[in-house]
């Protein structure tokens, strides 16, 4: 495969799942703040923006302006509409790689967005998010039914995985840097589709501790960290060739991106849930560089040139 064709599909899948998750973030944050009257808006939108790495100035630091810069913003790959736009170019690049009905559907969504203020005005901010989020989804569905589980389907499910363990990481740090409780893990595990499922696991039983461990330790559920760790090394182990016989197989990982996800994996899955709460913070802290350090190895190993995804206003990865 081109080069140029599997950094677009890559990019395709980071940038619909980013999409997705700051539709997912964004929600939670809102709601966040209409179920507590004494919440001050101002340090709450500034802590939003701080998790997600954009500077704080001017009227950024307020409602309208968190939802215009993270929402609305199309100069920007860190905004909703900027994220989209972005996933339709690289579609426009890779066309005779993804189905008609993946192109069409991102085409779609991208014409939707066209009256994406008239829709937030008409019907507020949570029914725009959630629209946003069936169309991903819906894109995600299409990709899973109409493409072949080749390379470029490889690397379409690697950048999901790699964007997905970056905005899960960002999404438990609004709940972090909220002081943490069970409303707001509640609020937490419903964004992220996650409510259900997590009754059924652990039988109604609501805890810190559960929370933490379903959303960052469940191997079953597809938007946890470790679930999307592991989804992530497996692509890569399929993409790699196979090494015989030699020396080179014998000893380590084959790649710097596969050492780099091996490692972050093994030390979530060998930590307690309790000593993941305690160190909530820096643990996910720590998953974000990987996720940057894996798209350093990654870009460096599979593409010519890209370069690195960073959460800055205006930044274009």
């Amino acid at each position: 495969m081109l080069s140029r064709i599997a950094e677009s599909l890559y990019w395709i899948g980071r940038y619909v799942e980013r999409a997705e998750d700051t539709a997912r973030i964004l929600d939670v944050h809102l709601h966040r703040m209409l179920q507590d009257p004494w919440t001050d808006e101002e340090q709450a939108c500034r802590s939003l923006l701080g998790v997600m790495g954009l500077p704080v100035g001017g009227e950024g630091a307020s409602l309208p302006g968190v939802v215009e810069r993270l929402g609305l913003d199309l100069t920007s790959t860190s905004s909703v509409l900027g994220a989209l736009a972005a996933a339709r170019e690289n579609a426009r690049g890779a066309r005779e790689t993804v189905s008609a009905e993946m192109w069409e559907c991102l085409n779609t969504t991208w014409l939707g967005l066209a009256g994406s203020r008239r829709r937030i005005e008409e019907g507020g901010v949570h029914r725009f998010f959630t629209w946003v989020r069936e169309r991903c989804s819906v894109l995600a569905g299409l990709a899973d039914a109409t493409m072949s589980r080749d390379e470029g389907w490889l690397f379409l499910v690697l950048g999901r995985s790699v964007e997905r363990v970056d905005m899960t990481a960002r999404l438990l740090s609004t709940h972090s840097r909220a002081g943490g409780s069970i409303p707001s893990w509640l609020t937490l595990l419903r964004s992220c589709g996650a409510w259900e499922t997590y009754l059924r696991t652990y039988r109604g039983s609501l805890s810190d501790r559960h929370a933490a461990e379903f959303l960052l330790l469940d191997r079953l559920f597809p938007r946890s960290i470790l679930a999307a760790l592991v989804t992530a090394e497996s692509c890569l182990a399929e993409l790699e060739p196979a090494l015989g016989a030699g020396r080179s197989g014998r000893v380590g990982v084959g790649t710097d991106a596969q050492r780099i996800l091996g490692r972050a994996r093994t030390d979530l899955a060998y930590r307690a849930s309790d000593e993941l709460l305690a160190d909530l913070g820096p643990v996910l802290s720590g998953l974000e560089r990987t996720c940057s350090q894996v798209n350093d190895a990654i870009s460096a190993r599979y593409f010519r040139q890209t370069a690195a995804v960073h959460w800055q206003a205006g930044a274009v990865a």
